[in-house]
């Protein structure tokens, strides 16, 4: 819990001193933790919904090179005493349609769940554990999301969102069962 206690603060302070030309985006919303997507052995281990809330920047001249994605700051906190987790990243958002975008984005977050068994590998008294606990093996995990935008006017817009977590087997190694989360948030645009 400490770790998310720290980024936390972190994603709080680069807006407290931002102006309304960096800060271009906040983002509060909802979503449902630890869903089926693909592999279901994991899903609905852990439950009840996450509230999260993201802050996202202007992207800096630097990284037009790579299409000027806009950095983000999110926390996303588990109503259930789950896994909670906070981070930062990078959005690049393509408009398809009037008031209509995908964003993807890429980033890094650190989480506050379970990394390993509390017994040995194969130790039966792990069994009970294992129903009801994602197991991260790593502290760090990437986040790769997705989401369908909805704008409403100039300040207001929505959001359908995916995000999957995972360490990839590059921050960490051996048991990374991930997590998987969908959702709706609602957006506010600060200045022009």
């Amino acid at each position: 819990m400490r770790h998310l206690a720290t980024c936390l603060a972190l994603s709080v302070l680069p807006a407290m001193g931002a102006s309304a030309g960096v800060v271009k985006e906040v983002r509060f919303g909802v979503t449902d933790h630890n869903i089926c997507v693909t592999n279901c052995d994991n899903a609905n281990k852990e439950t009840g919904p996450d509230v999260n809330g993201e802050i996202v920047f202007a992207s800096p001249d630097v990284l037009d090179i790579v299409w000027s994605p806009r950095p983000y700051v999110m926390a996303s906190v588990n109503t259930a005493g789950n896994t909670s987790f906070g981070g930062a990243g990078l959005y690049w958002n393509w408009n398809f349609a009037e008031g209509w975008s995908l964003e993807q984005g890429v980033g890094y977050v650190i989480h506050d769940g379970e990394l390993n068994f509390p017994f040995p590998q194969g130790d039966p008294r792990n069994d009970p554990v294992s129903a009801e606990t994602v197991f991260f093996g790593s502290r760090d995990l990437f986040r790769t999301s997705l989401a369908l935008n909805r704008d409403f006017g100039e300040k207001w817009g929505a959001q359908l969102m995916y995000e999957h977590l995972s360490h990839g087997q590059i921050l960490g190694s051996g048991r990374n069962q991930g997590l998987d989360n969908a959702g709706v948030r609602v957006i506010y645009r600060l200045g022009g």
